[in-house]
């Protein structure tokens, strides 16, 4: 598949007041937005063009891809000035597609699952569409049967008592004929749409990939946990995709660009981006420093995340600033 279609859309509630600042799919994960390591993902699947829909602080997506693409793959954004929800995000964006089969990707997740068997089920040309699943996972509402390879229920909205086996990874492929089955300008989640192409026989496919790993950052302790697990896949100064290992006790990723005084006491694990400033004696523990923050002069801060402009001072625990 040649095309992928990342959601970047949502209004980011969950992680308030960060997303008061950036869409979520472009929060800063090691420096990056993280919507770059959906592309990154992509591309080695052998994806060469992206949409991206918008509605919340469109003009960020700009700022980011000033030359409107990514590693040579361009990319269309596509504007929603009333935010139509995933399937109707969908709708929207069928013109690009032209009858071609693409992937759909949430623009707030980070993993590295194999999307090959993704595209080898998808291309058998059974499917509208085709998700891909985790056996594990904190919200398994996803009913699936193994020996047909086939979802038979969805919370168990069908009345099959199966309130769900799976995790739904946010990730699925999308056949042209699926696009018959949206309304455009309509302001509605694909949830629904799948349901009703259940009742109809109509296949909803699936694959289980429990391989890799995978990150929903859709609130503040997920995205802080995530650069701990994540820690060893950084190298050089660059966050490899993905690997896995867990941080030792006290590491730092510090831009060489950030103002670090010397006085500094980092512990766990400190990700400092590009021009952010940190005071003397402060103390940092697992903190995030996003572009242009500031810690003051003796502040002691942990698990906290600063933004961009914003300075933090005082004793601060689990907060964001």
């Amino acid at each position: 598949m040649n095309k992928a279609f990342v959601l970047g859309a949502g209004l980011g509630t969950r992680l308030r007041p960060l997303t008061d600042q950036l869409p979520k799919p472009l929060i800063p994960v090691f420096h990056k937005p993280l919507i770059t390591c959906a592309f990154e993902h992509l591309l080695k699947a052998g994806v060469r063009e992206f949409m991206v829909n918008t509605h919340h602080l469109p003009e960020c997506y700009a700022e980011a891809f000033p030359t409107g693409e990514y590693h040579g793959a361009p990319i269309t954004f596509r504007h929603e000035p009333v935010l139509l929800e995933t399937a109707g995000g969908i709708a929207n964006i069928a013109d690009l597609v032209r009858g071609e089969s693409f992937l759909v990707y949430n623009g707030d997740i980070l993993t590295d699952l194999p999307l090959q068997p993704l595209m080898e089920e998808h291309a058998k040309g059974k499917n509208l569409v085709t998700l891909v699943l985790r056996s594990t996972g904190p919200a398994k509402h996803i009913a699936f049967d193994a020996a047909s390879g086939l979802v038979t229920d969805i919370r168990g909205k069908l009345g099959t008592e199966n309130m769900g086996t799976h995790q739904f990874t946010g990730i699925y492929a999308v056949s042209p004929e699926f696009m018959d089955r949206l309304t455009p300008g309509k302001i509605e989640s694909v949830i629904p749409v799948w349901l009703e192409c259940l009742k109809r026989g109509e296949r909803i496919g699936a694959v289980v990939s429990d391989e890799g790993q995978w990150w929903d950052l859709g609130d503040r302790e997920s995205y802080l946990d995530a650069h701990a697990a994540l820690w060893g896949g950084v190298e050089n100064g660059q966050l490899k995709y993905l690997a896995d290992g867990l941080a030792p006790a006290n590491v730092s990723f510090v831009s060489p660009k950030a103002d670090v005084h010397h006085s500094v006491s980092l512990k766990g694990v400190n990700v400092i981006s590009e021009g952010a400033v940190v005071g003397v004696n402060a103390t940092l523990r697992d903190c995030i420093l996003w572009p242009g923050a500031k810690v003051a002069d003796l502040a002691f801060l942990n698990r906290c995340i600063v933004r961009r402009g914003m300075t933090a001072e005082g004793v601060l625990n689990g907060k964001d600033v």
